[in-house]
Formats: C-alpha cells, structure tokens, sequence
C-alpha cells in the first residue's frame, strides 16, 4: 500500500478584492503613473466588495458536510489573505471550531522593489530600462531591484509544498493567497514550464475569491500526485450574487 504523500484535498483561493486592487483600477483608469495608496503592502485590506466575496466564500464552505471542510488553513500573512481566511471561519468553513488560520511568510505576494505602487505607465516613464529588461527576460524571469521574478516566488513554494508533504499529509488544507502564488503553485504540483504557465496566466486573470483546488489521485505516478480539480472557479460568488472581480494583485503600496 502506498502511503500518501500529500494532502487529501488542497484549495488555493485568491484574496478577496482589496483597496489596493480599487486603487489600482482608479490610476490606470486615469493613466496615471502611481497608485495613490500610502500603506504598506501588507496591510491593504480587503475592499467592501472583497469582505462581501470572502463572505461569500465562507457560506459555499459552510455548506460542505463536515468531514469535507479544510482540516488545516494557512494563509499569506499580508491582512487582505488573512481576513479573507477569517470570513471563511466566521461563516462555519472549517471542519471545526478548534482550526487555526497559520500564517506563513512564504505565502505572500510577490515582492516588486522599486516598482512598487507604479503602474505600467509609471515604470516605463521612470524606470525604462527596467520595461526594457521586463520585455526581453519576460515575467517569468525579470527580477527588479528589490524585488523578486515569479522563480524567486517559486523557490520559496517549494519550501512551503515540503512543509505540507511532511505535515499535513492526512489534512484538507485550504491555502488562502495571491494571484501570482495560485499560479506559481499551479506550476510545482502539476510539473509545468515556463511557456506553459504563461500561457495559463496570459488566457484568463486569476478571480478574487476564486477556488483553485487539487484532490490527491493514487494512480498517477509512482507514488500518486495532486491532481487539478477546479480552476479559477467563482461558482460560489455567483451564487450568492457577489460581483466577480478579477484584477491582478498589483505593485500598490510601499513596504
């Protein structure tokens, strides 16, 4: 018999909307090279629409039977992962009273450097060189200074992947998170390159409070792999009629 290397179930869900997300929306709009938000990225909280989404959220967790709820829920420590987490337990998502929300430092959103709070306009405006070197390495690999590429992202989820092997192989852990962390994850459990990522991240932007979720399937591989199951999925603020919103996690605020 071979012993599970993974956990029974694994949801990776967006934070819902946050200010810095509204914000962000406002410069572009207005073709603007800085987004006009004075807090640190970790403690942009969660827009008035972002609580109704994580709301939302908790309710379609809520709604499972018991022994199909996370057993186990880490989130990015950045507030607007946190307090989506949080709504997620007030509405009864976890599989019981007794389940802490862990923060882990290695879930966090991507870190931009000195590119934070700018818009694309901004960057090239003030940093040309830096959209020159974006365009000839491609996301993928471009680290500003400062700040990381999504591989940097990736090494450090690679720790956190260990962490959930050794950990909570016999959990359904929900994952609250970021939308360059969805798809990096995305790329470590299903063995993806670089041409292959991109293209998932170039077809469709990554929803706030979506569900992206792999269930553990024995028969692929030698010893089984997590295997996707649900993709982008925002069924649940649908149904309850909660706005989808689905704009990148931008460079909004300094550090």
């Amino acid at each position: 018999m071979t012993t599970r290397r993974w956990p029974e179930v694994l949801w990776i869900v967006r934070h819902g909307q946050s200010a810095g997300n509204v914000a962000s929306d406002a410069a572009h709009l207005a073709g603007l090279p800085m987004i006009d938000i004075a807090l640190r990225d970790v403690d942009v909280p969660l827009s008035p629409l972002g609580e109704q989404q994580a709301a939302a959220l908790g309710r379609w967790f809520a709604a499972m039977p018991e022994h199909e709820r996370p057993t186990a829920v880490l989130s990015s420590p950045y507030l607007r992962a946190m307090r989506t987490a949080e709504h997620i337990r007030d509405a009864g998502g976890f599989a019981g009273p007794g389940i802490d929300i862990e923060a882990d430092e290695r879930l966090r959103e991507k870190e931009f450097g000195i590119l934070d709070r700018l818009t694309r306009h901004g960057v090239a405006e003030r940093f040309p060189e830096q959209a020159e070197f974006r365009r000839l390495l491609g996301k993928f690999y471009h680290r500003p200074p400062g700040g990381e590429s999504w591989c940097d992202v990736i090494l450090r989820l690679r720790s956190a992947l260990d962490t959930l092997s050794l950990h909570y192989r016999d959990d359904r852990v929900l994952i609250v998170c970021h939308q360059v962390v969805v798809l990096c994850l995305r790329y470590l459990l299903e063995c993806m390159d670089e041409a292959q990522i991109l293209a998932v991240d170039a077809a469709e932007e990554v929803a706030n409070c979506s569900v992206t979720s792999f269930v553990f399937n024995p028969r692929l591989g030698h010893k089984g792999k997590m295997e996707l199951d649900r993709f982008n999925f925002v069924a649940p603020l649908e149904d309850a009629g909660a706005p989808v919103t689905a704009k990148p996690d931008a460079p909004v605020a300094v550090k």
